[in-house]
């Protein structure tokens, strides 16, 4: 005779598949968030992604993506256990247990199933980063900077995350413990949960909502901005909603209609589409998650060839290999020094050339902030900019061109891509140290991309130029020098060459480029405090001359085209790091949703294969139908979700300055190349999920 606990223990056994199966559901999706967090609240990050950049922005989005995503797969996970977990509740319940009797053993159980993969998740999670980022310096780059540091307050997310899975899984339990039908108990795993059907409209009115949605979410704060002169709010992420509305529409139409017309052969793939059909809301909730997670990683991987694919094209179209700029109340080698250090390396300079330019006041529209409002405000200081003569940009670049007096030109790319960066309604410069003024008017653009970007520089008339700078002094005065290498340049030379030029620096000049000694003053004699002089971000240290902060935004920064070659991993280290390690995550986490999904539908529908299989169904049949249902989980999602994130990407380059120029053509070229190694991986995984599902199936056909 067998004990009621000796019966309890078998029939627990007899679902270790699916205990297997919600131990590492929880176990996965606690390691992901884990290893997020630590990455996010990393000092090593923290330190290079600018506070309120583009860059931080997108890491916190695609966390709260994947965060949505994990949420909704534990809680599918526990949905799924206890499902099974019903026919043994109900089987226990008809042989005369009672719910009181149950309740400690079921709550045991759970507590240390969903406790134990929970916590070792979390343990997992840390090494898992120091893993992947420790491999990333290794077999890619490394740099004194990429020293990994973490912030353990990271784990309060994870401990959030843990409570969250607990008690949903204890609540779970005593949801089902409550249930009163014994029958409706043993017979909960195989109830159907099928979707409203809805007509094939949905399909292409849902990818017309996704249109949209990124429309009208890319848009709304430009508009809003516009319209009531305040800052955005977050709540114009709303506008995004309908992104979501439509990819569940896309999803539905999937799982109840398909994309292939079935009027010619309507009973082609029956049993796969009724299967899916059947278990409708399930498989549209994971399509859906899925969608979500692979177009968060696409979006982050899209930044490392838009990033390096740019760089690489603007640094081999340089005319120069060398270019930089001073002040001149600075100490900085001339022509001879420079010489003289070339030769010890057994190399000579040619084509020395340099121009003088003046670091003047300009006017303009000012945005003056009033808490979350502000209202524009002409004013006389409005910013400062470098102007050329008009005779020492044509000796540089050979041009011929006029600027009539009275006018400036703007010296921008050739794609023109960056013009958004310049100021065009200046109606008058100022020399700062007399603050004499003359007027002057926008005549137009001039081309020389290595002087494009930021900070900006424009051209000013010869007779201008010579007015404007009478009395000014020396630290409102520079020159930009530029030379090529006779021959094959020297990676050691240039990295000579540029700690001799910041040696020669003074500390006045140890700031970002973003750092407006023309806002300082203007700021210092309406009696306010210069934003500058308190944020951080300005503060660079000429001691960690090789960090990424400071090459990528000092002020006087020089472009050495091998040292930026050579240098650009290790100076994009940790966003390249982060962003790649972003995405690894959400595919790690996209696939095993699509796995698990997958594997749910086996241990679901083995009956039905069983009955094909009775009725006369051929093992050949039967991995189609399985090929079937395994490719609807895996391709939907990766061709929604990499389509959808594509053309945002797209809509973003565009939207930036409203053309897409040839890097950037570029880029999107070098991403779409990426997707389809991607979309590789996912058909990996997508046969080895094929192969187990007929293993577990006992599918032995080809």
């Amino acid at each position: 005779m067998m004990t009621m606990n000796q019966l309890e223990n078998k029939l627990r056994k007899a679902d270790q598949k699916q205990a297997a199966l919600y131990l590492f559901c929880n176990f996965v999706s606690l390691l992901l968030i884990t290893a997020y967090a630590a990455m996010m609240f990393s000092p090593t990050v923290l330190l290079v992604l600018p506070e309120g950049g583009d860059s931080r922005k997108q890491m916190i989005a695609i966390f709260v993506l994947a965060l949505f995503g994990c949420v909704v797969f534990t809680i599918y996970a526990s949905s799924l256990f206890f499902r099974k977990k019903s026919r043994q509740l109900g089987t226990l319940m008809a042989l005369g247990a009672s719910r009181k009797r149950l309740a400690p053993g079921l709550f045991r159980e759970v507590l240390l199933l969903s406790g134990t993969s929970s916590l070792l998740g979390v343990a997992a999670g840390i090494p898992f980063v120091f893993l992947l980022w420790n491999g990333f310096r290794l077999f890619i780059v490394d740099s004194a900077e990429m020293h990994l540091r973490l912030d353990f307050r990271c784990l309060y997310l994870s401990s959030v995350f843990f409570v969250i899975v607990v008690a949903f899984s204890c609540v779970t339990a005593y949801r089902y413990l409550k249930k009163t039908n014994i029958i409706d108990i043993i017979h909960e795993e195989h109830k159907n949960e099928p979707v409203k059907k809805l007509g094939s409209w949905c399909g292409p009115v849902g990818f017309i909502l996704i249109l949209a949605g990124a429309v009208c979410g890319y848009e709304a704060p430009v508009v809003y901005m516009r319209l009531f002169s305040m800052y955005p709010t977050p709540l114009l992420n709303l506008f995004y909603a309908p992104v979501f509305v439509g990819l569940y529409m896309v999803m539905l139409h999937t799982v109840v209609h398909g994309w292939r017309s079935q009027k010619k052969n309507p009973y082609r793939n029956l049993i796969a589409r009724s299967m899916m059909k059947f278990q409708g809301k399930q498989t549209v909730n994971n399509l859906l998650v899925s969608t979500v997670l692979i177009a968060g990683s696409a979006f982050a991987i899209f930044y490392l060839p838009m990033l390096g694919v740019g760089q690489i094209m603007n640094i081999n179209s340089r005319t120069f290999d060398y270019c930089y700029h001073y002040r001149m109340d600075q100490t900085i080698p001339g022509q001879d020094e420079i010489d003289a250090l070339a030769s010890e390396y057994g190399l000579s300079v040619k084509d020395f050339i340099s121009i003088p330019y003046l670091i003047l006041g300009r006017d303009g529209i000012v945005e003056i902030e009033e808490g979350r409002s502000f209202h524009n405000e002409h004013v006389d200081l409005a910013g400062s900019i470098n102007v050329f003569p008009e005779s020492g940009f044509r000796a540089l670049t050979g041009e011929e061109f006029t600027v009539n007096p009275g006018e400036y030109r703007i010296v921008s790319s050739i794609s023109e891509t960056e013009n958004y960066l310049y100021t065009t309604n200046i109606t008058f410069l100022t020399n700062m140290v007399t603050r004499d003024t003359i007027p002057v008017k926008f005549a137009g653009y001039t081309h020389y991309n290595l002087l494009a970007g930021d900070p900006g520089y424009y051209i000013l008339d010869d007779a201008d130029y010579e007015t404007i700078m009478r009395g000014i002094t020396p630290d409102w005065q520079g020159t930009m020098s530029f030379f090529n290498i006779d021959g094959t340049d020297s990676y050691d030379f240039a990295q000579d060459f540029f700690h001799t030029l910041i040696s020669s620096f003074g500390p006045e000049c140890e700031h970002g480029y973003f750092y407006d000694r023309v806002a300082k003053i203007a700021a210092n004699e309406a009696g306010e405090v210069y934003w500058g002089d308190t944020d951080t971000m300005t503060k660079l240290d000429y001691d960690r001359c090789d960090a990424s902060d400071f090459r990528l935004y000092w002020a006087y920064m020089p472009k050495i085209r091998i040292m930026d070659q050579n240098d650009f991993l290790r100076t994009f280290a940790v966003y390249l790091m982060m962003f790649l390690f972003i995405s690894i995550i959400c595919t790690l986490a996209a696939l095993i949703i699509s796995y698990t999904r997958c594997m749910t539908i086996t241990l679901n529908n083995r009956y039905v294969f069983d009955d094909l299989r009775r009725l006369g169904a051929s093992p050949a049949f039967l991995k189609r139908e399985v090929r079937s249902q395994a490719g609807n989980v895996f391709k939907i999602p990766s061709l929604v979700g990499m389509g959808a994130m594509y053309f945002l990407y797209m809509l973003i380059m565009y939207g930036n300055d409203g053309k897409l120029a040839l890097d950037e053509i570029s880029g999107l070229a070098v991403c779409l190349a990426i997707l389809l190694l991607i979309g590789m991986v996912y058909y990996i995984v997508y046969r080895y999920t094929v192969r187990k599902m007929c293993v577990e199936l006992e599918i032995n056909g080809k």
